[in-house]
């Protein structure tokens, strides 16, 4: 990404935030009339740029990431073609002058996996998720609420793990800063939205079975991917949790971050999530990947042929297991949340209460040894001012 798009997109976010909000829009299937395929257009307009996310479970599921320098720009979607076996130019941004930055994020692939007693995984087949068949999300599609959802199951199923079960990605959009109430508690702000991943009553083929989700991401050439850390003392907003896990899309000029992938170390085994229902959630092997992604995924339709050449594809692991993967064998249930957006990622810091929590317990023993010392010293002196000296 050249400088001058990168400070672009710097004033496309610095203007969303000082208007203190965005105005949020979602489409079903813009320009088709026809709900066996999925396409949502979710777009976040400022007072002079928009951020469009375009989700999609055409091929695998993928949302597109597109912020523009233009309060006006619209998506154009050319139905025919994105339907075609060559999809290539399929999607754009009317006018392509107003976009500062570009990016996607694909779910490509569920691994199933359990421990064996040797200490070995056993891998069993993979669910492939670009062939998945997907419910219409128009039925889900809340307006008011900004959410919808894509849920689906194996287009085959010989096992039949998905008899009573099903697969889905619940998205959330944003108009302005806040926190979730539900754990994680995940704080966003305008210039991102949620995803969440669900395994709800899907028959596990092991009796310890794991889960791992691979996420793979589709960047501008000079854009970097980098998975980082970040460990705090406050667990407040998601108990028992210290770790914040991010994956940011960097700037290779000066290492700004353009976009980001933002979870919590944890997954939880219930629609109602407590503390005790929290499962482990770890992430493996940041790598460029050398696949292709699916022909007919709207990544191919945005970004032409040139993925995995002209634009660099990465891909990471999260994989989800309680002790001997127990809590999904007795719940059936999987949810892991995780923001994606534009920027930094969202920082937790010390609420109120917490500091003031922390300034009474680090304050208490100052004030009481000041009390303490003033007393003795006290004591001191009136002792000496009772003793009267003998001629």
């Amino acid at each position: 990404m050249a400088a001058s798009a990168l400070l672009r997109l710097v004033a496309v976010l610095a203007a969303g935030g000082r208007a203190g909000g965005r105005e949020v829009s979602m489409q079903y299937n813009p320009g088709w009339n026809n709900s066996s395929v999925n396409l949502l257009h979710v777009r976040a307009a400022g007072p002079t740029d928009t951020l469009h996310y375009v989700w999609s479970s055409i091929g695998a599921p993928a949302v597109l990431l597109v912020a523009t320098q233009s309060g006006s720009s619209a998506l154009r979607v050319n139905w025919t073609q994105l339907l075609s076996p060559a999809p290539a130019g399929a999607i754009w941004i009317d006018p392509p002058s107003s976009v500062v930055y570009s990016a996607a994020v694909v779910f490509t692939k569920v691994f199933e996996y359990s421990e064996a007693k040797t200490l070995e995984e056993l891998f069993y087949p993979t669910y492939d998720l670009a062939d998945f068949s997907w419910d219409s999300i128009n039925r889900t599609l809340n307006h008011t609420a900004l959410t919808a959802e894509f849920t689906g199951v194996p287009a085959a199923d010989p096992g039949g793990s998905f008899s009573n079960g099903s697969l889905a990605f619940r998205v959330t959009a944003y108009e302005a800063s806040g926190r979730d109430g539900p754990l994680p508690s995940l704080l966003h702000t305008a210039n991102s939205s949620k995803v969440e991943f669900v395994l709800a009553g899907v028959a596990p083929r092991g009796n310890s079975s794991r889960f791992a989700l691979e996420v793979a991401t589709v960047e501008e050439s000079g854009v970097v991917q980098k998975l980082r850390s970040a460990r705090s003392i406050d667990d407040e907003y998601t108990p028992t949790i210290f770790e914040m896990l991010s994956l940011e899309a960097e700037s290779q000029n000066d290492s700004s971050t353009l976009s980001f992938l933002q979870w919590k170390a944890t997954a939880y085994g219930s629609q109602t999530p407590r503390r005790e229902d929290s499962i482990q959630c770890r992430s493996h092997g940041l790598q460029a990947a050398n696949w292709t992604l699916p022909a007919s995924s709207i990544v191919r339709a945005y970004f032409g042929e040139g993925v995995g050449s002209t634009y660099t594809v990465s891909a990471i692991n999260i994989s989800f297991g309680g002790e001997e993967g127990k809590v999904y064998q007795e719940k059936r249930y999987l949810s892991w949340s995780a923001l994606l957006g534009f920027g930094q990622p969202p920082k937790d810091t010390f609420s109120p209460l917490v500091i003031s929590i922390m300034a009474v317990a680090l304050g208490t023993p100052m004030v009481m040894l000041l009390v303490g010392s003033c007393v003795v010293l006290f004591a001191q002196r009136k002792r000496y001012s009772e003793y009267e000296p003998i001629n």
